[in-house]
């Protein structure tokens, strides 16, 4: 962006004055006092109005560029936040299967206890410590989620990829909810930097149009002149003009319908753009309506119904009307389901990193009660 910046002092400025000088060879012969030489200045003067729209094409092309810098944040903004939910994910993960191992460990214990006492079977026991094992496996596999997820992280930071970090935070929560998509894709055409570039290559081309309409018109230079071949004296020193004569027209004829194609290029791509934008909101925000929708369901309705489950299926075993494979596989859902959630959860932070970066700016999150009241006394 900064070395499109300063194309513009380069192309509005005026060319080189130009320094010209002759001798005859009656100059070098010192015994005639003739003045056999000839120096003379000139400089190039363009027709009004063609430095500036020269210039307005170098704005147009360091607006670009500048708009390419605001997009580049934009999409490093959401990899960061991406990274962070997936640091975030793969903590919660490990803790709930710390968790499920302890738990698994009590129902082992439950099942020793009651094989010793000859009212369950040693297979009991036996499957109890197969969960625990691959309870261990998972361990494994998370733990070099977690290191990669760091990795990533430090490479964002530009630091060593195992360099220590700390913990996530217990928990990233989203509250309130998401203003109307309306609002969104207005607010998107508004902040784009894609939308931006565009609309500064239009500018770009418009002045190339301009220009090229200008360039029918020809550029003077003005000269100043020592004649000493002239043997009057006050026939030497002269002043006159030189200019172009734009007599072939059919090549400014080429250039202004190429410059005309290009314009309509530009605000054609422009459109298309506009029509991006609206589909990266629209389909950004069903996204994150659609998380929501789900995380309410893991909250409400399918983590409660799960856990009661559990419960029920713990009781029943220790009142021996149960056998113990139900009772691991009723945990083994729970933990799934636990697991679900949580992905849900992270999934949501990074929708709504996608739904900022597709605004092209941070996400402020409505109140409950602005848009959906009814969901705040559900929750």
């Amino acid at each position: 962006w900064r070395a499109a910046a300063e194309r513009y002092p380069q192309v509005v400025s005026l060319d080189d004055p130009m320094f010209g000088f002759m001798i005859g060879p009656s100059a070098l012969n010192s015994d005639t006092g003739t003045q056999g030489f000839m120096v003379d200045a000139s400089q190039k003067i363009p027709w009004h109005g063609k430095r500036d729209l020269r210039g307005q094409s170098a704005s147009a092309a360091a607006a670009t560029a500048r708009a390419d810098i605001d997009e580049t944040r934009q999409r490093l903004i959401a990899t960061t936040k991406i990274a962070a939910a997936d640091y975030y994910l793969v903590h919660r993960l490990l803790e709930l299967n710390q968790k499920n191992a302890a738990i698994m460990r009590e129902f082992r214990e439950v099942a020793r206890v009651k094989y010793e006492n000859n009212q369950v079977t040693q297979e009991d026991v036996l499957q109890a410590d197969v969960e625990l094992a691959e309870l261990e496996r998972r361990t494994v596999e998370l733990q070099r989620m977690n290191r990669v997820s760091i990795a990533r992280i430090n490479t964002l930071l530009h630091q060593q990829p195992d360099y220590p970090l700390p913990r996530p935070p217990a928990q990233m929560s989203v509250e309130g909810e998401v203003p109307p998509v309306e609002y969104l894709r207005q607010i998107a055409l508004q902040r784009r930097p894609q939308l931006a570039a565009e609309a500064a290559k239009i500018r770009g081309e418009q002045a190339a149009l301009g220009l090229a309409h200008v360039d029918y018109y020809p550029d003077l230079a003005i000269v100043g002149r020592y004649d000493g071949f002239w043997e009057n004296p006050d026939q030497r020193p002269q002043v006159g003009m030189n200019l172009n004569v734009p007599l072939y027209q059919a090549k400014r004829d080429a250039a202004v319908r190429e410059a005309s194609y290009r314009l309509s290029q530009r605000r054609a791509e422009y459109r298309q753009r506009v029509d991006e934008v609206n589909n990266d909101v629209q389909s950004a925000y069903e996204m994150v309506q659609e998380s929501m929708k789900t995380l309410r369901l893991y909250e409400l309705k399918i983590l409660p119904a799960a856990k009661q489950n559990v419960e029920t299926a713990r009781s029943t075993y220790t009142n021996a009307k149960l056998d113990f494979l139900r009772l691991i596989d009723s945990q083994r859902r729970y933990l799934m389901l636990q697991e679900k959630y949580r992905e849900a959860e992270a999934e949501q932070l990074r929708r709504l990193a996608n739904l900022e970066q597709a605004i092209g700016g941070p996400l402020e999150m409505l109140p409950l009660e602005v848009i959906h009241p009814q969901v705040q006394n559900v929750l």
